[in-house]
């Protein structure tokens, strides 16, 4: 058995970054940048008003109360085709260039109307209330950069850019095989000692929501030939995912069959709990992972070596979204040569710490209180006993893009 560390360093280091495709603007919502996106604009292009009210010269106004003429009107998207001269204002509104001579704004609220002048009863200084040019961001600036996964905030900043179309990394296509006899789908009635399946299910929406495209090849019975056949399948995938049959039952035939289609086995079985069972190699060019199939062991694997893998591919770190911390919430036994996954809620305390809490019973058949999980305790090989208050890693499963 390796290392999880081991294990997922060697696992991302067979991925690189996929190429690049242009998509719109409107469908890039979680997608990766693929290259720097630069401004095509200034923004804003000019000196604007901040508020509703009059463009002066600060000098002007500067005893108060003082008593300007009032020589144009600028609204938003207009100009003042003049030059403001001494003792002049302009009335102004929010988003409106600042004619030429001003340098500051008075708001309106500062301010009394008197026919064709305005009588300033608060002044302002040399650049109140201006918009320079070039304040959010100018032309040929890099706004936001290659790897970031673009966000509703990201998307409305790359508009503003005048950027309606992005170069994004294409999404990873990543094939889904379960296996075994005793697995049927949702909505049909299992027969004696049969279950009904989850993991592909889990898993394409793990993979859909880590920014890549499942393709689900089904399960297939725990025959060689039938496994040959779904393993052919995944040809042309960016990575084939297999869930069961990796033990060493029986039943459990994936390797012999990947090895009998000329795989090239980089490891097999990992020092963690759950998860021990876990391959990984290349059939061909399409790299494979296989997940044991318990489906609590199927998503902590995913969620430990399938994300990082899917990170990498998109152009992103393999790093992003791993360990945190929080504070233990009650002791917790020494342990093993195995690194454990604990599964635990979050909370917080009076003192505005994070807590986390373990599940008393941490059966890894127990997918229901996968569900309910907040976060995975990492405890790593030959962990001391950790007494409630210790800072502990944890590994986050709900909120942020994920949400898994």
């Amino acid at each position: 058995m390796i290392p999880v560390e081991e294990a997922r360093a060697r696992i991302t280091a067979a991925f690189e970054p996929l190429p690049a495709e242009t998509v719109a603007l409107s469908l890039a919502l979680g997608r990766t940048l693929a290259e720097d996106l630069t401004a095509r604009v200034t923004q804003p292009p000019q000196d604007v008003s901040a508020m509703d009210g009059y463009a002066v010269r600060a000098a002007d106004v500067a005893t108060v109360p003082a008593r300007l003429k009032v020589v144009g009107r600028v609204p938003a998207g207009g100009a003042f085709a003049g030059e403001l001269g001494p003792g002049e204002a302009v009335r102004i509104f929010t988003g409106a260039t600042v004619p030429a001579g001003a340098d500051a704004i008075v708001i309106q609220e500062n301010t009394e109307a008197e026919g064709d002048s305005v009588l300033v009863k608060e002044g302002a200084p040399a650049g109140r209330f201006v918009r320079p040019a070039g304040l959010d961001f100018r032309a040929g600036e890099v706004g936001l950069p290659a790897g970031r996964l673009l966000t509703a905030r990201d998307i409305g900043l790359a508009a503003a850019m005048n950027r309606p179309w992005l170069p994004v990394r294409r999404r990873p296509r990543i094939a889904l095989l379960g296996t075994g006899d005793e697995v049927v789908l949702p909505g049909d009635a299992p027969g004696p000692n049969q279950i009904v399946g989850s993991n592909s299910f889990s898993l394409a929406a793990f993979v859909t929501a880590c920014g890549g495209v499942p393709v689900n090849l089904g399960v297939v019975p725990d025959e060689p030939a039938a496994l040959a056949t779904g393993v052919a399948r995944a040809r042309g995938a960016d990575l084939l995912v297999t869930t069961g049959g990796v033990s060493v039952g029986e039943h459990d035939l994936v390797r012999d069959v990947l090895g009998d289609q000329g795989l090239e086995l980089d490891f097999w079985r990992i020092a963690m709990r759950p998860g021990k069972p876990l391959l990984f190699g290349r059939v061909g060019a399409t790299p494979v992972l296989g997940l044991p199939g318990n489906p609590v062991s199927t998503v902590v694997c995913a969620t430990v070596f399938l994300r990082p893998a899917i990170a990498v591919m998109l152009g992103r770190p393999a790093s992003e979204a791993q360990q945190d911390s929080a504070i233990l919430a009650s002791d917790l036994p020494a342990n093993d040569r195995r690194q454990d996954y604990l599964r635990a809620e979050l909370s917080t305390d009076e003192a505005g710490r994070r807590l986390a809490v373990p599940f008393s019973r941490q059966d890894s058949s127990m997918l229901a209180m996968l569900a309910r999980a907040d976060c995975l305790i990492v405890r790593p090989p030959f962990a001391e006993a950790a007494s409630a208050g210790t800072a502990v890693p944890i590994l986050p499963l709900k909120g942020g893009v994920l949400g898994i």
